[in-house]
This record gives structure tokens, C-alpha cells and sequence, in this order.
């Protein structure tokens, strides 16, 4: 079974972008071939709600990266021929169901943890119960909308149930708020 669902990712030959330092594209790779010392770029979705609230996805446990934590409502690596906002869009409706969204666009940074990127952040408010969202289930195992001081206090207390970085997005998103 591994083995099919890793010819079927083969068979699809996501190519992503590569950057140099100053975000400028030098090539690309096949997704998942590509060295540690290239430099991607993602695009993440900063969701709210009128009440404050801000939507968090988790991550589905079969994700290479960070399985089964919680992060930001949307992110996605871009391929070869997107923009960042291109790609927001696409993931937005892919991973969440969200149709004709048009983002404000947030800051943009550099990550280097495991892997690094140029993450570049667009903000949306949106008010939807959960149950409208829908979910797609390889990518996204659930989403659940958290009130900014119980998201910090979960940071504090519990910070393995969230994505190495979501600290520091969430720092971020206070800056920009």
C-alpha cells in the first residue's frame, strides 16, 4: 500500500520553485527530490473571524513534515508557474473549500528550520462555522477556530501539539494585526 501511494506521488512530478537568497527564481525541483540547500517558496493563510478568532488546521498524520500538529489555517509550496497569491488561492480551495477568496497580502519571511523558505503570509477574514469548511482529508485532518489567548496559552503549555514554527507565526501575526 506504501508503496502504490508513493508511485501515485511519483507519477504526478510536482515541480516547486527554487530561489536564491533574495527570493529570486534560479529553477526548480521535483517535489521531495530536491536538495536541502535549495530555497522554496510557500505561501500560508492567516484566517479569522469577525469574534477574532483564528482558524488553525492540523496537519494529517501521513504528512511528511509535521504530522498530526496544528498550524496555520492554509500553507502551500509553490510550483513552477504560480505566484505565491496564485498558490494561496489554489491551496485555499484545495485544503479548506474556500472559493473566490481574495487575501490581503501580509508579510513575507524566511524560515529555515528543517528545510529553507520564503513563506510569504496573506491574511483573510472569514466568518464560517466549521462545518462549512471542507476539509481535504490527505492534507487536513481537522480545523478548529481558537480565540488569540487560549492559541497562546496552548503555545506555552502544550507547544508539541503545534508545527516548529507556529510560535513564532503567531508573534508575527500580533505584529501585523
Amino acid at each position: 500500500m506504501i508503496e502504490k501511494k508513493f508511485i501515485m506521488i511519483k507519477a504526478e512530478k510536482q515541480m516547486i520553485t527554487i530561489v536564491n537568497e533574495n527570493d529570486e527564481i534560479i529553477g526548480s525541483g521535483e517535489r521531495g527530490t530536491t536538495s536541502e540547500d535549495n530555497i522554496c517558496r510557500v505561501s500560508a493563510l492567516w484566517l479569522t473571524n469577525s469574534h477574532g478568532e483564528i482558524l488553525i488546521a492540523k496537519r494529517h498524520r501521513n504528512k511528511f513534515y509535521h504530522p498530526g500538529t496544528w498550524g496555520p489555517a492554509v500553507a502551500g509550496t509553490v510550483e513552477v508557474g504560480e505566484s505565491y497569491e496564485d498558490n494561496i488561492i489554489k491551496e485555499a480551495e484545495e485544503e479548506l473549500g474556500l472559493e473566490n477568496i481574495k487575501p490581503k497580502i501580509g508579510p513575507k519571511i524566511r524560515v529555515g528550520d528543517m528545510h529553507s523558505f520564503f513563506l510569504q503570509w496573506y491574511l483573510l477574514v472569514a466568518d464560517k462555522n466549521l462545518n462549512e469548511f471542507e476539509l481535504q482529508s490527505d492534507e487536513v485532518e481537522g480545523v478548529d477556530w481558537i480565540s488569540p489567548e487560549e492559541l497562546e496559552k496552548q503555545l506555552k503549555e502544550q507547544p508539541e501539539k503545534f508545527g516548529p514554527n507556529m510560535k513564532r507565526y503567531f508573534k508575527l501575526f500580533h505584529s501585523c494585526a
